[in-house]
């Protein structure tokens, strides 16, 4: 499972379908997380995942320095599922997403993941899981973590 953590004074997902335009999930000051999800995830990934997201100390406390978490500031959380983190474009320019875990393998594991923040008492926005979504963010830092629970870097 790889994540992509921005820290955000600002996000939201706005999905455009053919005859709607609208909001789905926004919040205030908080992370906006980008989460792939490959066939060989389950539970132990997840765990991992949102036990990083919940501690992750990359928000300043009163000296300037990033300490705290996204639950000490009471912040939110934006999820939005996005296939293309297992994108692989070592070979040629067009990248291969062969590594991406199909929607009836993915989808439970993206609700387990937002589950799991729920009860940790984590504001949760999200996006559409396999939308077409438009996400516009104000990347506060900017504040860019990448983590993967399996640990290739």
């Amino acid at each position: 499972m790889r994540a992509v953590v921005q820290r955000v004074s600002s996000a939201y997902v706005r999905i455009i379908e053919e005859d709607k335009d609208y909001i789905n999930g926004q919040i205030n000051c908080g992370l906006l997380v980008f989460i792939g999800i490959t066939d060989s995830d389950d539970e132990t990934d997840i765990k991992y995942i949102v036990d990083k997201l919940i501690g992750l100390r990359i928000f300043e406390d009163e000296e300037h320095k990033m300490n705290l978490s996204v639950k000490d500031i009471q912040g939110s959380i934006l999820l939005v599922s996005q296939f293309t983190l297992y994108g692989d474009a070592r070979k040629g320019k067009r990248p291969s997403f062969t590594q991406a875990a199909r929607p009836e393998y993915a989808i439970p594991l993206y609700e387990e993941i937002k589950n799991e923040i729920i009860k940790a008492n984590i504001n949760l926005e999200t996006g559409i899981f396999g939308a077409d979504m438009k996400v516009q963010i104000v990347n506060d830092g900017p504040v860019t973590i990448i983590l993967d629970s399996k640990k290739q870097f």
